[in-house]
């Protein structure tokens, strides 16, 4: 049964004292920040969620597209809604590593990611990027993925500023859907 919505907030006791912030809880986040899905060493078996995601069906491991090389799929915690990435299949570390058929259509899925960000939700632009390394902020450093992030104007308010959290609009799966079904073909 579904709980009846109220446009008032729910108090809760014994929060804290009381202030002037609402509080937006963001549970699911709490994978993320104790590292849940996250490798346990460099290797494809010591659980590299990019290894295993291809093994899913579309909708379960959220992948928008497959290639002969490469795959996209959005980010589990994405940045903004539709942030998605270009994984090669093999499991390489470096760019430098990549073959050039995997250069080629990672590049490709980069630019059909693109294609489909502006159809299906109208980005005005992207942050599009490679984290080599995890001192360079990779979060999974073992397995090359390219970042592909839609942007719009006016998207940066207060709240990642000032509150460290991002309000997505949509659920994942929706978002998946939206985005394979704008998906140019190859």
């Amino acid at each position: 049964m579904l709980a009846r919505m109220s446009s008032e907030p729910e108090q809760q006791i014994g929060v804290g004292a009381p202030d002037a912030f609402q509080r937006l809880w963001t549970p699911h986040r709490m994978a993320y920040i104790q590292g849940e899905n996250k490798p346990s060493g460099p290797e494809p078996s010591d659980g590299c969620p990019f290894c295993v995601i291809p093994e899913k069906s579309d909708e379960d491991g959220l992948v928008l597209a497959r290639g002969e090389h490469v795959y996209a799929v959005l980010n589990l915690y994405p940045y903004t809604g539709g942030h998605c990435m270009s994984v090669p299949y093999r499991h390489v570390a470096d760019y430098t590593e990549l073959t050039a058929a995997e250069t080629a259509e990672l590049a490709e899925f980069t630019k059909r990611a693109m294609t489909a960000l502006r159809k299906a939700s109208g980005a005005h632009g992207f942050n599009i990027g490679l984290n080599q390394g995890t001192v360079a902020g990779a979060g999974i450093a073992a397995h090359l993925h390219q970042h592909v992030v839609p942007r719009w104007g006016g998207d940066t308010n207060f709240m990642p500023v000032v509150g460290h959290t991002r309000v997505l609009p949509q659920l994942l799966a929706d978002t998946r859907r939206m985005l394979a079904e704008a998906w140019p073909a190859g």
